[in-house]
């Protein structure tokens, strides 16, 4: 792509050569740093950070600032989709989201509208033209959603749940209604994703959170023939280079081929998972995407550098692999841990990777 300074992300994806590994990290953009801090705080509240664009840019600007990571990721919500069909999301301190109007009636579903992106959503897709402006090709931007099924989870049960129950009998007793629902959120998720695609980003990511409570056949019928969809609808190709897609399921670990049969170019692993037992288990029909426990952050920069050689070494010689966290990092991280992972993702892959 011209002008892209740092395309390695974009290379691994392809399964093309690449000098390094290259390295981002799920919520690299987030509390663990005083700067992000800082920014929240004069937005007033998180919803407020969200939906202002100039403080998106600038909080998804903040860990390029501090580390030479290889991609930018779009600084939003994966709940800015059912809160644009009109359920009213609030946020509370210490509790996290909730929705004023959760759906769980035929009616409820009735009620919900496909929203523009570029109407309703407006403020993501005018984040994601900024971003990719301020970035001036340093590397590329990763536009994101929330999965169809953990959406769901969240407009039914009207927030975060232990134990999804309320979906989960819905998923029983009145599947049509449930299928009806994901049908509504899917096509939205999918008119998103090309939206932010049309604005500027580089490389699209599914995030099913809570793909993981399924049952095997019930994660293939709720979740992944959804995300399969969408896919399917991506625009796949703009700038004169392809725009790849990344599926990750946390918890997946037991449905790696059939993700990776879903269409996507690359699929994230949690920790839970061997690197090269998924390699193997994936062969040459994506690349991958992970998979340290963000717990090791806590560790020793001695210990980290360890498990970073550990995991190159699973994952093997060649292009393939974007090295990440198996989610997010953790709000009271050191940054300085942040700093000895990238540094030792590049220092100790290049010899993997031929010249």
């Amino acid at each position: 792509m011209a002008g892209l300074k740092n395309d390695r992300f974009l290379r691994a994806l392809a399964r093309d050569p690449v000098d390094v590994t290259p390295v981002w990290i799920m919520r690299q953009a987030g509390r663990y740093l005083p700067e992000y801090r800082a920014t929240r705080e004069k937005a007033g509240d998180f919803r407020a950070l969200c939906m202002t664009p100039e403080l998106a840019c600038e909080v998804t600007l903040q860990p390029l600032r501090r580390f030479p990571l290889d991609a930018a990721i779009l600084f939003s919500d994966i709940l800015t989709v059912p809160d644009a069909m009109g359920l009213g999301l609030y946020f509370t301190e210490g509790e996290g989201p909730g929705f004023r109007h959760p759906v769980r009636t035929e009616a409820d579903v009735d009620r919900l509208g496909i929203p523009d992106p570029e109407g309703e959503l407006k403020y993501v897709i005018d984040a994601v033209r900024l971003i990719r402006r301020e970035l001036a090709g340093a590397v590329p931007l990763i536009g994101f959603a929330g999965s169809p099924w953990t959406l769901a989870t969240y407009m039914v049960e009207g927030g975060s749940s232990r134990d999804f129950g309320r979906i989960r009998r819905m998923l029983y007793q009145d599947p049509a209604l449930l299928h009806r629902l994901l049908d509504k959120v899917a096509t939205a998720v999918a008119l998103y994703l090309n939206a932010q695609i049309a604005a500027g980003a580089q490389a699209v990511m599914l995030f099913d959170t809570w793909g993981g409570v399924l049952s095997a056949h019930a994660y293939r019928a709720f979740s992944l023939a959804y995300m399969t969809r969408i896919v399917a609808a991506l625009t796949r190709e703009r700038e004169g280079r392809r725009v790849p897609a990344i599926l990750f399921t946390k918890n997946g670990g037991l449905w790696l081929e059939a993700i990776a049969d879903a269409g996507p170019d690359a699929v994230g692993l949690d920790w839970t998972i061997d690197l090269g037992e998924a390699r193997a288990r994936v062969g040459k029909r994506v690349a991958l995407q992970g998979n340290m426990d963000p717990m090791l952050l806590y560790a020793s920069p001695a210990r980290i550098r360890e498990e970073v050689a550990f995991l190159l070494e699973r994952f093997g010689k060649g292009s393939g692999h974007v090295f990440n966290l198996g989610h997010g990092v953790t709000p009271d991280v050191d940054p300085e841990r942040v700093a000895t992972l990238v540094a030792a993702v590049h220092e100790l892959s290049r010899s993997y990777h031929v010249a």
